[in-house]
């Protein structure tokens, strides 16, 4: 049975790590759309969150702001939200959600937030839940929890937590990259700031550092003391916010395995039984690189695209995933080129100069290499979709609800929230402040869902 938003209903679908889907959950969503009759189907993917519960909590109060909204009387509207297994880690708000009212003004803009660092350990539940998701990689956990619980670290432990980290990344890799940065990293397994050119200490002191930049106060956790080993103690605590890092690039490349081979097929056969169903996608964080790599898993010979609109909430995936040729590498292109014109409708990229999430942490784990060679135009090979938009594409601010936008069909628009997005404290500020009507007005605009 369907869970309910209003009258509407709201079927819940989940997938493993592989993109295989549960069937029980896809022959429910079949049979309700059919018994239903619907004209429209609107799908929703979290980003990093395993709690099911919490999935299930953002879909109600995102869809309950859609819910809201002017929808033409014409359509017949039902909502689905993925599931699928993305790690969260106990120690961070993403994932709550919780209901934000954004600051405003200039003084909104300078507003610097400091929170006290927590422990450079992982405790029980972290560590249990990265092993759930990543049994491939629990012996390295294992090790890695212990070298992080290290009372007087030393350097023969940051280097051996170094290469822990790359012995888990290599046992876990999914296989599936957005072919950003001057190299690809598919053949690898494991990202650039693990490369056995770097320096471990450099590489974890870098982490530290943009911790104590977007506000985190590792000075306290220290005592205000200054000896080598506390100096290694904050080494600690980047060696984690690597691992967390670690384990997002790997979640990252999980949720375009899910797109591609378990999402996209879904809405294929969606399509096969029902020809005039319109299908518009939403997606959260890495959410929003499960919908978009579903584009890549759609069946040939379709005819028209099942897909109305895809919508990017804080996209945790590269800015240069659809750039055909990547300006840095003009011999490349990006790991969805091409895709967009899979869409019968707009791909609207919404992004927020607020999100530390994006903005900070992304990039870091590549530009640590010291390999981020630039493009002829300056272009930065590791920025997210949700931190600054896609590459070389129209950008408009997000506007009010009852505007129009200047929507194309199998084209990508950024649109700034900025303004809107933009509640959250340190150090992954507003990534999560997405449940706003005008973002919610973006997907009826541009699913038409006002229009008969």
């Amino acid at each position: 049975m369907p869970e309910f938003v209003g009258d509407k209903p709201l079927w819940i679908v989940s997938f493993d790590k592989d993109g295989d889907v549960d069937s029980v959950d896809a022959d429910a969503l079949v049979a309700g759309v059919r018994q239903r009759e619907l004209t429209d189907l609107i799908v929703f993917s979290h980003g990093w969150n395993n709690d099911r519960s919490k999935a299930v909590d953002l879909y109600q109060r995102w869809f309950g702001k859609l819910d809201t909204l002017p929808s033409a009387a014409t359509r017949r509207i039902g909502y689905a939200g993925v599931v699928w297994p993305s790690e969260r880690w106990s120690d961070e708000p993403i994932g709550d959600f919780a209901p934000a009212v954004a600051p405003t003004g200039a003084a909104a803009a300078r507003r610097r937030e400091s929170v006290p660092a927590g422990s450079p350990t992982l405790d029980a539940d972290t560590l249990q839940m990265l092993k759930a998701t990543f049994p491939d990689g629990a012996q390295q956990l294992d090790r890695i929890a212990e070298l992080l619980g290290t009372e007087r670290p030393d350097p023969g432990t940051i280097d051996e937590l170094f290469r822990q980290m790359r012995e888990f990344s290599i046992a876990t890799f999914p296989g599936n990259t957005d072919s950003e940065g001057p190299k690809d990293n598919a053949d690898s397994g494991f990202p650039a700031m693990l490369s056995t050119n770097n320096d471990a200490a450099e590489v974890f002191r870098d982490f530290a550092m943009e911790l104590m930049r977007s506000g985190v106060d590792l000075d306290s956790a220290q005592g205000g003391a200054a000896g080598i080993g506390d100096i290694f103690g904050k080494v600690l605590h980047g060696a984690k916010e690597a691992l967390r890092a670690l384990t997002y690039w790997q979640m990252k490349n999980r949720a375009g395995v899910v797109g591609e081979n378990g999402l996209g097929p879904l809405l294929g056969r969606l399509h096969r039984e029902f020809s005039s169903l319109c299908i518009n996608l939403i997606g959260h964080s890495f959410g929003a690189r499960v919908v978009s790599y579903a584009l890549a898993g759609l069946p040939d010979g379709l005819g028209p695209s099942p897909v109305k609109s895809v919508t990017l909430l804080q996209g945790a995936f590269s800015s240069f995933a659809f750039a055909d040729p990547l300006p840095f590498d003009r011999n490349r292109r990006g790991g969805l080129a091409g895709r967009s014109n899979r869409v019968d409708g707009p791909v609207s990229v919404c992004f927020s100069s607020h999100d530390g999430a994006l903005n900070n942490f992304y990039p870091l784990a590549s530009k640590v290499a010291g390999d981020n060679a630039a493009g002829a135009h300056g272009d930065n090979p590791w920025t997210a979709m949700g931190a600054v938009g896609a590459f070389d594409v129209t950008q408009v601010e997000l506007r009010g609800v009852g505007d129009d936008y200047p929507f194309t069909a199998g084209e990508l628009i950024n649109i700034d929230a900025s303004d809107t997005v933009a509640n959250g404290q340190p150090p992954f500020g507003a990534h999560s402040d997405i449940v706003h009507e005008n973002l919610a007005w973006v997907v009826v605009k541009a699913s038409k869902l006002d229009t008969p």
